[in-house]
Protein backbone atom coordinates (compact mmCIF):
# COMPACT_ATOMS: atom_id res chain seq x y z
CA UNK A 1 0.00 0.00 0.00
CA UNK A 2 0.98 3.44 -0.90
CA UNK A 3 1.50 5.90 1.44
CA UNK A 4 0.64 9.51 1.38
CA UNK A 5 2.52 12.92 2.82
CA UNK A 6 -0.05 14.67 5.00
CA UNK A 7 0.94 17.64 6.80
CA UNK A 8 -1.60 18.58 9.90
CA UNK A 9 -3.61 21.51 11.42
CA UNK A 10 -4.17 22.05 14.87
CA UNK A 11 -8.19 21.05 14.50
CA UNK A 12 -7.70 17.40 14.29
CA UNK A 13 -4.75 17.15 16.51
CA UNK A 14 -6.83 19.30 19.22
CA UNK A 15 -10.09 17.01 18.28
CA UNK A 16 -8.44 13.80 18.58
CA UNK A 17 -7.38 15.28 22.13
CA UNK A 18 -11.25 16.36 23.08
CA UNK A 19 -13.86 13.06 23.15
CA UNK A 20 -16.48 16.22 23.49
CA UNK A 21 -15.20 18.02 20.06
CA UNK A 22 -18.10 17.56 17.57
CA UNK A 23 -15.28 15.92 15.30
CA UNK A 24 -13.22 14.04 17.64
CA UNK A 25 -14.26 10.71 15.72
CA UNK A 26 -13.08 11.55 12.25
CA UNK A 27 -10.19 13.27 13.76
CA UNK A 28 -9.41 10.07 15.69
CA UNK A 29 -10.13 7.89 12.75
CA UNK A 30 -7.86 10.45 9.76
CA UNK A 31 -4.69 10.51 12.08
CA UNK A 32 -4.58 7.00 13.17
CA UNK A 33 -5.00 6.26 8.89
CA UNK A 34 -2.02 3.74 7.92
CA UNK A 35 -2.17 4.68 4.46
CA UNK A 36 -1.02 8.44 5.51
CA UNK A 37 2.17 9.29 7.02
CA UNK A 38 1.72 12.50 9.16
CA UNK A 39 3.95 15.46 9.62
CA UNK A 40 3.32 18.44 12.15
CA UNK A 41 4.56 21.90 11.78
CA UNK A 42 5.85 23.05 15.30
CA UNK A 43 3.73 26.16 15.49
CA UNK A 44 0.50 23.58 15.34
CA UNK A 45 2.20 21.69 18.08
CA UNK A 46 1.68 25.11 20.34
CA UNK A 47 -0.99 25.85 19.37
CA UNK A 48 -2.48 22.09 20.39
CA UNK A 49 -0.28 22.26 23.57
CA UNK A 50 -2.18 25.99 24.70
CA UNK A 51 -5.84 24.93 23.66
CA UNK A 52 -5.65 21.53 25.10
CA UNK A 53 -3.71 23.36 28.49
CA UNK A 54 -6.32 26.21 28.51
CA UNK A 55 -9.44 23.70 27.90
CA UNK A 56 -8.78 20.37 29.36
CA UNK A 57 -5.98 20.91 31.80
CA UNK A 58 -2.66 20.08 32.63
CA UNK A 59 -2.94 16.44 32.97
CA UNK A 60 -4.38 15.91 29.14
CA UNK A 61 -1.75 18.58 27.88
CA UNK A 62 0.91 16.52 29.43
CA UNK A 63 -0.30 13.33 27.79
CA UNK A 64 -0.31 14.99 24.81
CA UNK A 65 3.32 16.18 25.53
CA UNK A 66 4.42 12.62 26.26
CA UNK A 67 2.67 11.02 22.71
CA UNK A 68 4.99 13.66 20.56
CA UNK A 69 8.15 11.59 21.09
CA UNK A 70 5.89 9.19 18.23
CA UNK A 71 4.97 12.13 15.86
CA UNK A 72 7.12 13.47 12.94
CA UNK A 73 7.72 17.60 14.24
CA UNK A 74 9.33 19.43 11.53
CA UNK A 75 10.16 23.17 12.04
CA UNK A 76 10.65 25.71 9.62
CA UNK A 77 13.18 25.62 7.68
CA UNK A 78 15.55 29.04 7.40
CA UNK A 79 13.85 30.45 4.54
CA UNK A 80 10.06 29.43 5.88
CA UNK A 81 9.68 31.86 7.83
CA UNK A 82 9.87 34.61 5.00
CA UNK A 83 7.62 32.37 3.24
CA UNK A 84 4.97 31.63 6.53
CA UNK A 85 5.08 36.17 6.59
CA UNK A 86 4.16 36.32 3.18
CA UNK A 87 0.95 33.94 3.59
CA UNK A 88 0.20 36.02 6.26
CA UNK A 89 0.37 39.45 4.49
CA UNK A 90 -0.93 38.22 1.26
CA UNK A 91 -4.10 36.37 3.34
CA UNK A 92 -4.26 38.87 5.60
CA UNK A 93 -8.14 39.90 4.87
CA UNK A 94 -8.98 36.50 5.75
CA UNK A 95 -6.89 36.37 8.11
CA UNK A 96 -4.95 33.54 7.89
CA UNK A 97 -2.67 33.97 10.48
CA UNK A 98 1.23 32.42 11.30
CA UNK A 99 0.17 28.63 12.85
CA UNK A 100 -2.06 28.20 9.07
CA UNK A 101 0.13 29.79 7.46
CA UNK A 102 3.61 27.57 8.15
CA UNK A 103 0.72 24.01 7.52
CA UNK A 104 0.88 25.56 3.64
CA UNK A 105 4.36 26.41 3.93
CA UNK A 106 5.21 22.94 5.29
CA UNK A 107 2.91 20.81 2.91
CA UNK A 108 4.93 23.57 0.16
CA UNK A 109 8.71 22.42 1.40
CA UNK A 110 7.53 18.60 1.36
CA UNK A 111 5.70 18.84 -1.85
CA UNK A 112 2.69 17.61 -0.66
CA UNK A 113 -0.81 18.57 -1.67
CA UNK A 114 -2.47 16.73 1.54
CA UNK A 115 -3.68 18.27 4.49
CA UNK A 116 -5.75 17.49 7.42
CA UNK A 117 -8.02 20.20 8.54
CA UNK A 118 -10.99 21.22 9.53
CA UNK A 119 -10.53 24.51 8.20
CA UNK A 120 -11.31 24.55 4.73
CA UNK A 121 -12.67 27.93 4.15
CA UNK A 122 -9.37 28.98 4.30
CA UNK A 123 -7.12 26.00 3.39
CA UNK A 124 -9.16 25.91 0.01
CA UNK A 125 -9.03 29.48 -0.60
CA UNK A 126 -5.36 29.59 -0.56
CA UNK A 127 -3.14 28.65 -3.39
CA UNK A 128 0.37 27.31 -2.91
CA UNK A 129 2.72 27.56 -4.50
CA UNK A 130 3.37 23.87 -5.78
CA UNK A 131 0.22 23.07 -6.46
CA UNK A 132 -3.27 24.08 -8.20
CA UNK A 133 -4.75 23.18 -5.07
CA UNK A 134 -4.62 21.59 -1.59
CA UNK A 135 -6.59 18.20 -0.92
CA UNK A 136 -7.73 18.87 2.45
CA UNK A 137 -8.95 15.82 4.90
CA UNK A 138 -10.96 14.59 6.50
Amino acid sequence: MAVSLAVVDTGPLYAAIDASDQNHGRAAKALQDSALRLVIPIMVVAETTYLVGTRLGPRPEARFLAALDELDIIAPAADGWKRIAELVERYKTFPLGGVDASVIALAERLDTDLVLSFDHRHMATVKPSHCAALRLLP
